[in-house]
């Protein structure tokens, strides 16, 4: 029977989990703490339910998907990669797929480091398979703290033999990551003219590098969608009438596709992936 992966327990993921395992697919949920749902203070305008907070819808659509008896596994996804089927690659696990809805929002962890964003395109950026290419044998520097550094780090380690991770001064949260050159002090400024040339820390020492990754927090779906190749456009995701990317089989619903970024809007798009994959399922 064909697997269907759904990342993200928002409103597009519950909703399109509940629409899959009602039309009989094999259908699993995984997901972090990392929605936007979980953050909304009162929600007035959707339909039905008078007054609620994010965190009690959220808390909601997840037992509803419970009560179905759909798997739900609360993992942090670092990257999907494809070899006969997905591979759904964690920390800890690796999960088959025949197809994936990515449901786990649009982030863009940008730190609050003077001169950033000045450099994106120019030696900063969001994606180590998207351009870890054009450093190798060079100087890079890897910001983050947690399992998604590490795995962006560890990619880049193939790179080049000048790799170091900067936490900016936040804790470390994946110890894996002492496996790299390590400074924790807290990040100023980046430096450059036309392109990163360098950072200057707080305490007034300078580093110089060639290339930035920016690796806070967790992947959003447009993280994970860059490194498979999909279509963005603004940020977004590209879709088509089914919320099927440019990829067969992999979907994506909600914040991280255009349109609005409304709880109806990710219901109605998780509602319309999961048919999508049950027709993609009945023609193979």
């Amino acid at each position: 029977m064909k697997k269907l992966f759904i990342i993200g327990a928002g409103p597009g993921g519950i909703s399109s989990a509940l629409y899959a395992k009602r039309a009989n697919i094999d259908v699993s949920v995984i997901y972090g703490d990392n929605s936007s749902l979980i953050n909304a203070h009162q929600i007035d305008n959707y339909y039905g339910v008078p007054s609620i907070s994010g965190k009690e819808l959220y808390d909601i659509g997840i037992k509803q998907a419970k009560d179905l008896d759909i798997p739900m596994y609360k993992e942090e996804v670092l990257s999907i990669e494809y070899e006969n089927s997905f591979n759904i690659i964690t920390k800890d696990n690796t999960y088959q797929a025949d197809a994936i809805i990515l449901a786990n929002g649009a982030y863009r962890n940008t730190p609050n480091i003077k001169r950033i964003k000045d450099f994106e395109g120019q030696g900063v950026s969001y994606c180590a398979m998207c351009d870890g290419f054009f450093y190798r044998k060079k100087k890079i520097a890897v910001i983050g703290n947690g399992s998604y550094a590490y795995h962006e780090a560890s990619y880049l380690s193939n790179l080049t033999n000048d790799l170091t991770v900067l936490t900016g001064a936040n804790p470390i949260n994946d110890e894996r990551l002492h496996e790299f050159n390590l400074i924790e002090d807290k990040i100023d400024t980046v430096l450059g003219e036309d392109r990163v040339s360098g950072i200057r820390f707080e305490n007034g020492n300078e580093l110089e590098f060639d290339g930035i990754f920016i690796a806070l927090g967790v992947a959003g779906s447009v993280d994970l969608a860059k490194k498979m190749g999909i279509l963005i456009s603004g940020n977004k995701i590209e879709t088509d009438e089914n919320c099927m990317t440019n990829i067969e089989g992999i979907f994506a619903v909600g914040d991280a596709t255009k349109g609005m970024a409304q709880i109806a809007k990710a219901v109605y798009d998780g509602a319309v992936a999961a048919n999508a994959v049950l027709v993609l399922f009945n023609r193979k």
